[in-house]
């Protein structure tokens, strides 16, 4: 029987999808609309990492890179993958679930996960799920839960998705029903149950929000009107991927954008009050003072800014990310750490702290953020996506970022003067100073490429030349989950009528103004006279 240093700290892992740092009150210098109390008081008492990264900035590949401390070379998810193309994390890596209940821990996942298969619970004791988009109800916790009080014949409870993607909306269910709210209900139930037990615990909680639909709870659905500053554009021209990215919103003008923007802090402040339940349910339980809180996101959202949306790319709103520890036994209030850290430091922090080691042989690219000596130079970080000409790789250092896209033009922005990266000094560049620059930290960048970047992508000292880029139209395709009905015992609200119920309040959505036919018609089926219905709905409405 191995020991382990005693007391050892309890580990609470908080993540909300697609959170970018900067819609976190602690993180706001400067024009501080964000009101986010529950997670600033765990940075005012804990430590806020300053400069983390999402290593990949998309759902599947960053969740992947957290809880197996590796990149994608090892687990293959350089990007999403969903429906035929879907595959299975490989069965051999260690995951830091595993690693803790290896070393005596009790282990449980709660929430939106995004494993590939879903119910693979990678080493959870206990794994109740409430996953993005579901295609089974009896392999989602959350659906069938909805389902057992009476809400199952509800597609739409994670909010409209295909027609209304990133569109205005509010939710169709009762506050004590939402995903969020559910989500800390079961894992405030877990501290609950676990009684005197003197056996540490991992839980880690993953809210889907604020990833859109952005469907709020009414009662807070007008908490931020008129209070977020507007969208940024860029300057010089954008990369052919960040093009591609402008037609996943559907956002016709500059009032739905805002009202947009608006809904996604209402999410994230609806995050941070179901945050503020948890962590008074450590109190009440008696597991505040010896439990590590890590909160953070697996990566951010453009939300209109360089006219984008989305992740993908590689600009901060996109790749950076908040990073909050909070242990009043072990560190000291306030702290603030300049230094870069990312997902890849979250396991190898997780084994050091429960008194254990990496049980493989692979080469971590992260290190514990509570090393003394620590051997990882944080003074770069570098980040990477997709494959083939649609991939790009970046590294950066406090001052300038330089991205490298494998089918299209190189970028370098200064952090400092230009942190909206509005201007890419290598367009039209003739400098001399600058492109020097360029040469410098494209050479750091082989090198990270040539050790954690997919193989083959650097040969004779080089990056490998692929094609140049083709942009793909984007729409968002998936649909309620209806695909299983129960003996076909519950009654289904059909789509339409869902449609109209979550922008009923939303007056910046006509649905006359959006490409939305097509979507339905294509991926959810609706046929002629079924839109025909909606559209008579809308009117009915006023959301014509």
């Amino acid at each position: 029987m191995a020991s382990y240093p005693e007391n050892r700290p309890n580990i609470l892992l908080i993540t909300a999808d697609q959170l970018r740092f900067d819609y976190v009150g602690a993180y706001q210098k400067e024009n501080k609309f964000m009101d986010t109390p529950c997670i600033d008081a765990l940075a005012a008492d804990g430590c806020l990492y300053a400069n983390a990264y999402s290593p990949n900035p998309v759902c599947i590949p960053a969740r992947h890179n957290l809880i197996t401390g590796l990149t994608a070379r090892h687990h293959g998810f350089d990007d999403n993958y969903f429906g035929a193309q879907a595959k299975p994390a490989p069965w051999n890596l260690p995951t830091f679930a595993q690693i803790l209940s290896d070393a005596g821990y009790s282990t449980a996942a709660v929430g939106k996960m995004h494993f590939q298969p879903e119910r693979r619970a990678t080493g959870f004791d206990f794994f109740l799920n409430a996953d993005e988009v579901v295609g089974d109800v009896l392999e989602d916790d959350y659906a069938m839960w909805l389902r057992e009080r009476g809400y199952g014949e509800r597609g739409s409870f994670h909010g409209v998705r295909n027609a209304l993607y990133m569109q205005p909306q509010q939710s169709t269910l009762p506050e004590e029903m939402h995903g969020s709210h559910w989500i800390a209900d079961r894992s405030i139930d877990f501290l609950r149950m676990r009684g005197d037990t003197k056996r540490p615990f991992l839980l880690w909680t993953g809210f889907k929000h604020p990833h859109p639909p952005f469907d709020i709870p009414a009662a807070w659905a007008h908490k931020y009107d008129g209070k977020i500053p507007p969208h940024t554009s860029s300057v010089t021209p954008l990369s052919l991927l960040a093009e591609e990215n402008k037609c996943i919103a559907d956002l016709p003008d500059e009032e739905n954008i805002n009202r947009m923007r608006e809904l996604y802090a209402c999410a994230v402040s609806y995050v941070d009050y179901n945050v503020g339940r948890i962590v008074e349910a450590l109190k009440t339980y008696g597991y505040y003072d010896n439990t590590l809180i890590i909160f953070t996101a697996d990566h951010g959202e453009m939300l209109g800014d360089l006219d984008t949306y989305q992740k993908f790319l590689p600009h901060d709103a996109s790749c950076k990310i908040p990073l909050i520890l909070h242990w009043p036994k072990g560190i000291r209030p306030g702290t603030v750490v300049e230094e870069f850290a990312d997902l890849n430091d979250i396991l190898p922090t997780m084994a050091d702290l429960a008194g254990t080691s990496y049980p493989a042989a692979y080469e971590l690219p992260g290190e514990s953020l509570f090393a003394k000596d620590g051997k990882k130079d944080r003074s770069w970080q570098y980040v990477e996506h997709q494959r083939e000409s649609k991939r790009w790789c970046s590294i950066r250092n406090r001052r300038y970022k330089y991205v490298h896209f494998y089918g299209d033009a190189d970028q370098l922005f200064d952090m400092e003067k230009d942190p909206q990266e509005r201007v890419n000094l290598l367009y039209q560049c003739t400098d001399a100073q600058i492109l020097k620059l360029r040469d410098e930290m494209r050479q750091v960048l082989l090198r990270y490429e040539e050790k954690y970047g997919l193989e083959g992508y650097v040969q004779d000292g080089d990056f490998v030349k692929k094609p140049p880029y083709q942009i793909e139209t984007y729409q968002e395709m998936c649909c309620p989950c209806q695909t299983v009905r129960i003996r076909g015992e519950e009654k289904i609200v059909p789509l339409e009528e869902e449609i109209i119920e979550a922008i009923k309040d939303e007056p910046t959505v006509r649905l006359s103004r959006l490409h939305i036919e097509q979507l339905l018609k294509q991926y959810a089926g609706f046929d002629d006279a079924e839109y025909r219905r909606l559209m008579e709905l809308a009117k009915q409405n006023d959301r014509y």
